[in-house]
């Protein structure tokens, strides 16, 4: 496997997580996802606590992905904004059903991800006639 592979893998594996957890099915005739995140907010307490372990778990995964500090402030605040509200009885389950954080959080590490590739791309396609600024640049 390549770095390519691997980011692939680990975005595929991201995905699915946000996906079982913001959207593993829609209520019919809406656009309202359930997922476990909802499931288990119903729970007092500790159904919040175990839904937010998945979502850090993705947090510490985009760190490794490399993903840019600013991304990973707005993840982590995506993250507590729904652990504090969901928290919050009636209310919070509401507003989980409409926010949708590990979606909103995936989303953004991709742009993230997609961004640097796009900057890394365009370093490696440099002109190579710069050589002549300083031959050490080129030297492989």
């Amino acid at each position: 496997m390549n770095i390519e592979q691997d980011i692939d893998f680990e975005l595929s594996r991201l995905r699915k997580t946000a996906q079982r957890m913001d959207a593993l099915f829609y209520i019919p005739r809406t656009r309202v996802s359930v997922g476990f995140d909802n499931i288990l907010g119903l729970v007092p307490v500790v159904g919040d606590f175990a839904a937010l372990i998945p979502s850090l778990w993705m947090i510490k995964q985009a760190h490794r992905l490399g993903a840019t500090p600013g991304t990973l402030v707005y993840m982590l605040a995506n993250t507590l904004l729904d652990f504090a509200i969901g928290s919050i009885p009636v209310v919070g389950d509401l507003f989980d059903l409409l926010y949708n954080a590990n979606i909103r959080n995936y989303r953004a590490l991709e742009i993230n991800l997609n961004k640097k590739a796009a900057r890394a791309k365009s370093v490696r396609t440099a002109p190579k006639d710069i050589a002549w600024a300083h031959p050490n640049l080129l030297a492989d």
